[in-house]
Formats: C-alpha cells, structure tokens, sequence
C-alpha cells in the first residue's frame, strides 16, 4: 500500500475528492435520511458545507499553503457555510483537524510538514469531543457520533501499532463501516425504515476519499438502501415535524453564555446544534422548531446574528431530494494567461486555467473538477482549443455520471469563446442558451499570429527568423517583416467576406508598451481600410501566439 504524504496540497485534494464522491452519494444518503427528520437533505447538507470548506481553502489558502493553514481554511468555509445539523456536524470534524494541526504547528514551531497516522487519530478524537459539545452533551447512539468514534478508536490503535498514515485511514474507514452496518439495532426509527444512518453513511465517503487520496485507492462499497418490507420513512405513529430549520452565525457570544441560549432554543424545538469557531470566536447555531422567528430573536440577545437561513422542514415531504447545487447554470471557460482569466471571469464565468506548462493539455480530471466546482446543475463549457477532444469527452461523461448536465461547446479559441459569452443567457432554456451559444461561436472567424522560429518554406512563400505568421486553420496564410504586419495582413484577409468587430487578444510575448503600440497600430489599420468594423483588444497574457484575432 503506498502511503503519500498529507500535506497542504494532499488535503485539499482530498477535499476535492470528498466534494466529487458526495455528489455521486448524494441521493443515496438522501434516501437513508430518516433522522432526526425525515426531510431527505442529509446528503445535500454535508455537499454544500463541504463545497463552501473547499471553496475557502481555494480562496483563502492558495497553493501551496502549509497542512495547518488549509486545514484551517477547510474548517472556517465550513462552519460559515454549514447546511442542516449535518453540515454543522461536518464543520466540527473538519475543526478537529484545524484544531489538531494547529497545535502540532505550534509544538513544531510552525514546521509541520504533513499529517501522519498519529495526528489523524488525534484529529478524529478531537473532533468526537467537538460534535458531542456542539449537540450540548446529549449523544443518541446510532447516528454519525457513533460511526464518527469507531473511526476514531480505529485510527487511534492503528497509530499506536505504528501503521503507516495510509493503514490507519484504511483502517478508521472500515471501522466506520462496520458500525454503520450496526445504526439500525440501535437506533429504533432506523430500524422501521430499514436503514442505516444517513450521516455515518456520509461520513464514510469521507473517509473513504481519504483513502483514496493517501493510498490511490479506496474500497468499494455497498450502496445503501431500505431494506424490503420496510416503509422508506419515519413511522406514521411518529408525531407531526416541526416546521422550520433555522441556522445563523452568531458573532460575540461567549463560552460561558452558549449554555443559556442553548437552554433557549431546547425551549423552542429540538436538533439543536452550536458549534464554536476555530479561530474567529463566532458560533454557528441550528435548531428545528416551529417559530423560526423566536429563534432568531433568541440569539439576538446573545450577539450579532448574520448568515440567518430559514428553511421549510416539509421540503422533502414529497420524495423528491432538495437540489444539491448553489445555482442552475454556469459557464465554464478554459483559458490561458492572467489577463483572460480576469477577462472571461469578469464577463461571469468560471475558469479554468491552463497549467504552467503550456505542452500539457487540460486532463479530464481537471475538467471534471473545475465543473463540480462550479456549484451549477448545468454547465456551458468553452473549451477555446485547449482541451483535446478525448479528454473532453471524457471530463463531461464523467460529470454528466454525477448529474452535472453538461454542454460542451465547439469554441476552437478563446475569441470564440468571447463570442459565444456574449449572448449566454442563463434564464435561457439549456437547449436554446447552447444553440445560441454554438451559433455564436461557429459565426466568428479567427486566426493568429505567431513569430517564426526558424527559416521555412511556407504555403505562401519562404520565412526568415523573426517574422511574423498569420496563421489561419492551421496553415501559414501571411508572412510579412514583423507581429504588426502580419496582423494586418490577417485581419485583411478574415475581413475579405465582411465582418462588423474585430477583437484581438494580445499575448505575453508582446507584454508593456509593445502591446499598446501594437495595438494602436492595428486599430488605426482597422479605421482606415475597414470602414464601419469595430475593433477591441485585450492583453490576456496567454502563450504560444502573440495575437489571437477573431472577427464576428
């Protein structure tokens, strides 16, 4: 079994996994959700507070960061964005590695490089104490507190036999398993649905993700469902819900004061849930109850309420899960260069950038990532010539498998892409937004401009050194002296069968003040030979071509 380091990089890789395989469970966790309402939200509670974890950990703790500081991003995202009692839940064991981490740093003197198998069981016991002190002592046995301590107890004995980090996750995950086998003898109302806890079932892919980051691999496990001849709900003997979940941050509230507002809200229903902040001192505060405004007056005597969520328990009344995305639609652009990305994400999309090394092509599993991260159930990519065709395929099939609805369009460059932006509509039907997208796109020609390297025989002639290419559908279509000449040469040429804008993307080669004088050049081209053609320009920085011209 390999057993790779939990560093900083690790542990939000890990965070992206656990993000990915909750959206694959999801459902199923949903179905098992009969405690301690029957609202079918548990596995939707746990994506979108992991979801904002990671969201602060990309954010706040860019890479590379040190263990200690993403996990203290990861813990911070979730508590501030905690969904249901098992998303406040979640953020409690993710403060538990915050917290752990944090002292190791600080014994270390700031040196903590990674997380080993003593660490992680210290982290899982840690976070016991914290969930058990969030729900104000009381633990019901049979939930995710029970799964939550075998893990912990599994991780724990591991260490102290001196199992390497991958042993220890392996081991914690198998031990969570079986105790979630054993919710259903002692829970009762799991036992009448014929199911096992919802939030242990979530814990375990946790855990499992764990595994696959340390390892590279992780179990297979059974999907979990209500065993035949028992009803898929809390019994009809069971009294009415309560109406409302009500969660808030609560900013200025001591430890000595978080008893009596719990008093308080134990008053006005049930699931009561505060947990503290790692760092910031705040609290994040659930309850279900049926007056959703005592209950904000309620903390309102203890601090300053913000983030106030109110939520109809009945949600779920019907079967049908709540949505387990932040928004209905997204664009997803890939782009090359600082000033594209700022370009493409001013315009409202999400990005993804290409990496460093310009000779490595988007993988599919970066494409599949940057789509989970964008929170939409639908999602517009523009691909703009910088993903291979098979990894492409591959990223959307693999998204559209975790019912992410996915529509790649046929953007070969990042002028297409501008184009195809322009005219996304997300109120737009998906199917309409796509054509109109494509249609966009497929309207606009393009070209670029590159700076020949070696002396060559070209389609149009020889080329020396240092002269500039216009290059059009991957052949050689102008060859002048130098990037300006060659510019107006292309655009002559694209503009040979009309055109109303031109738009030029100026990359890194050009950078400073050879960028705005190269521009100027060929806007004062434009104005003169290309009466009523509009033209703008933007240095997107990007690499390779020293224009990319596009005409719509």
């Amino acid at each position: 079994m390999s057993d790779r380091r939990l560093d900083g990089a690790a542990l939000r890789e890990w965070a992206h996994t656990a993000v990915g395989d909750l959206i694959a469970c999801t459902d199923e966790i949903n179905r098992l959700n009969v405690f301690p309402v029957a609202d079918a939200d548990t596995g939707t509670n746990m994506l979108f507070t992991m979801r904002s974890a990671l969201a602060e950990a990309d954010s706040s703790a860019p890479a590379p960061a040190d263990v200690a500081a993403v996990a203290t991003a990861l813990s911070r995202g979730a508590l501030h964005g905690a969904r249901g009692n098992s998303g406040v839940i979640l953020s409690q064991i993710l403060r538990g590695v915050a917290d752990v981490t944090a002292s190791a740093a600080t014994d270390t003197r700031g040196e903590l490089g990674d997380i080993d198998a003593p660490l992680i069981g210290a982290a899982l016991r840690h976070a016991v104490g914290l969930v058990v002190s969030s729900m104000g002592g009381d633990v019901v046995p049979g939930t995710i507190v029970s799964v939550l301590q075998a893990a912990a107890t599994a991780a724990e004995d591991a260490a102290a036999d001196g199992a390497a980090l991958a042993t220890a996750v392996a081991a914690a995950a198998d031990a969570a398993v079986i105790a979630l086998d054993r919710t259903p003898q002692q829970l009762a109302v799991l036992a009448d649905a014929g199911v096992v806890d919802a939030g242990g079932r979530g814990l375990v892919v946790l855990l499992d993700a764990l595994s696959s980051t340390i390892a590279g691999y992780a179990p297979v496990r059974p999907v979990y469902e209500a065993q035949a001849g028992h009803a898929a709900a809390a019994p009809a003997a069971a009294p009415p819900p309560l109406q409302f979940e009500v969660m808030y941050q609560l900013a200025g509230c001591g430890a000595e004061r978080v008893g009596a507002l719990r008093d308080k809200l134990e008053g006005l229903g049930d699931s009561v849930a505060i947990a503290a902040a790692c760092a910031d001192g705040g609290h994040s505060v659930h309850v279900h109850t049926d007056d959703a405004g005592a209950a904000v007056e309620a903390g309102l005597g203890f601090g300053t309420l913000s983030r106030i969520q109110i939520s109809a328990l009945n949600a779920g009344a019907s079967g049908v899960a709540p949505g387990s995305w932040a928004r209905d639609r997204a664009v997803l652009a890939v782009v090359d260069g600082d000033g594209a990305e700022n370009l493409f994400a001013g315009e409202g999309a999400a990005v993804l950038r290409r990496d460093a090394d310009p000779d490595l092509a988007i993988s599919a599993q970066q494409l599949v990532r940057a789509l989970v991260d964008t929170g939409a159930a639908q999602v517009m990519v523009l691909p703009n010539g910088y993903v291979a065709a098979e990894e492409l395929v591959a990223g959307c099939t693999a998204a559209i498998g975790w019912g992410i609805d996915v529509v790649p369009l046929p953007t070969g460059s990042m002028v297409q892409g501008l184009a195809a932006l322009a005219v996304h509509e997300a109120d737009r039907l998906a199917v309409d937004d796509g054509y109109t997208m494509a249609a966009a796109a497929g309207a606009t020609r393009y070209g670029s401009v590159r700076v020949a390297t070696e002396d060559a025989l070209t389609w149009v002639g020889p080329c020396r050194r240092g002269d500039g290419l216009g290059i059009a559908g991957d052949e050689v279509l102008v060859v002048r002296h130098d990037v300006t000449a060659a510019g107006r040469g292309l655009i002559d040429l694209l503009l040979g069968v009309g055109g109303e804008l031109v738009t030029i993307l100026i990359g890194e080669e050009l950078d400073g003040d050879k960028a705005e004088e190269v521009a100027a050049l060929l806007g004062e081209h434009v104005r003169r030979h290309h009466l009523g053609t509009e033209l703008v320009s933007y240095l997107t920085r990007h690499r390779g071509d020293a224009l990319i011209i596009g005409v719509e």
